[in-house]
């Protein structure tokens, strides 16, 4: 019997017409397998965007036959992105995965001594947990809520809410670029000291929290929607945000939500949330819009947070690892 050869190394030109078959066998099972909620890139425009170095894409070779990807990134964000790890088949796929890791940890050696790896293990990917954390990784647990426009049940739970009372110092209104500078503060002090500034660092600085900011009004993270974003007024000056996107053509976001730690404790998260999710809701009714659900995503021990999201019409979909690598000590 002759043994399996196994090589790695970057895409490169020569391998493109024998990379198709792993790549597509990726795209076939995106959506089902890996829970990704947009189409992936067509074969052309990820070869494009490799070529252009908006992604990086690491190839295992079975015989000189790509049987094995690993895409990352290191250019939009202060992490370094590992976006997926893929097998053709479960033969051998913890060997797979470690020569993949092994040789993505080579090629990233410099960047990692400034930044830390993040890697959403979505779908399938978190059968590989126990052989990922051999190489350091550490790992948040997160849970994805989802609010189904049409489901009787949320509807009537969203219409049916009772809010905490707030006084006329209090108001609610959605986002102008005016609020920026307060959002960033807010953000930055909301998620500095929290789980997610493991994973992206940027929560840790002003300078990093305004970047997330810019992305996210700039349409750079999907479609920004400054009129479904909610933004809390006290006597005229913003005290706490719920931003809000499109990440696919009818899936509204909300990614991001904080109140000034002077005015927690008193519920204005939900009517931040409720504010927003009543005008998805009303916007789709009256077809001015047109989204199929809403979704959000908070640690899956942060019980206060589920429950909240609960009390409003949210329910659990699905629960993934969030890995990181801490940043390389040179």
């Amino acid at each position: 019997m002759t043994e399996t050869m196994y090589e790695v190394e970057l895409l490169n030109k020569d391998l493109y017409k024998f990379f198709t078959g792993v790549y597509n066998d990726f795209k076939e099972k995106a959506v089902n397998e890996y829970k990704f909620e947009l189409a992936p890139l067509e074969y052309e425009e990820f070869i494009d965007a490799v070529e252009k170095d908006y992604l990086k894409c690491i190839i295992l070779k079975e015989n000189g036959i790509p049987t094995a990807l690993l895409v990352y990134t290191t250019s939009i964000s202060e992490s370094i992105e590992l976006n997926l790890i893929h097998c053709l088949g479960a033969e051998d796929e913890v060997k797979k995965t470690k020569l993949l890791i092994e040789k993505f940890l080579e090629l990233t050696s410099i960047e990692r001594q400034s930044k830390v790896v993040s890697y959403p293990m979505l779908g399938h990917q978190s059968a590989i947990t126990a052989d990922i954390a051999k190489y350091g990784f550490k790992f948040v647990g997160l849970a994805v809520l989802r609010f189904i426009m049409g489901n009787a049940s949320s509807e009537r739970i969203l219409e049916n809410i009772k809010l905490s009372e707030k006084n006329e110092d209090y108001k609610i209104v959605g986002y102008s670029p005016a609020f920026k500078e307060e959002a960033v503060r807010i953000i930055h002090e909301s998620f500095k000291d929290t789980p997610d500034a493991t994973y992206d660092t940027r929560y840790k600085s002003i300078e990093g929290t305004k970047d997330i900011i810019n992305k996210v009004v700039e349409n750079i993270y999907g479609e920004f929607l400054p009129e479904v974003t909610s933004v809390l007024l006290y006597k005229d000056s913003p005290v706490g945000f719920a931003f809000a996107n499109v990440t696919g053509g009818k899936i509204a976001n909300i990614p991001l939500v904080a109140i000034e730690k002077e005015h927690r404790g008193h519920g204005f998260s939900e009517h931040l949330l409720v504010r927003s999710i009543r005008t998805i809701v009303d916007w789709t009714k009256l077809g001015k819009r047109e989204f199929a659900e809403v979704n959000v995503t908070t640690e899956t021990n942060n019980y206060k947070a589920l429950k909240m999201y609960r009390r409003i019409g949210f329910r659990e979909d699905y629960c993934y690892p969030q890995a990181y690598l801490t940043i390389k000590n040179k």
